[in-house]
């Protein structure tokens, strides 16, 4: 018997009677091994400068879509030119 089921390959989550599988590229085990592979390569020091790193490139993007929308952008690099 089969309790809910969701389209296969696009990252749901389906149910069966025995428990249930997560489709998709980020899987909790993908997550795992991309972590530890990531820590082997980079070390345990650098890790809170990278992670540092990706935040700020992060938030840059969404400051530079908002300003893209509002038309901001050009005047916040102005002022940080002054």
């Amino acid at each position: 018997m089969l309790l809910a089921v969701s389209s296969p390959g696009r990252g749901e989550v389906m149910i069966r009677p025995g428990g249930f599988t997560v489709e998709g590229l980020f899987q909790p085990t993908h997550l795992i091994f991309i972590l530890l592979i990531v820590l082997i390569l980079f070390g345990p020091g650098k890790l809170p400068e990278l992670g540092k790193g990706l935040g700020k490139g992060i938030r840059e993007f969404k400051d530079a879509l908002r300003g893209g929308m509002d038309g901001t952008t050009e005047k916040k690099a102005e002022e940080k030119k002054d």
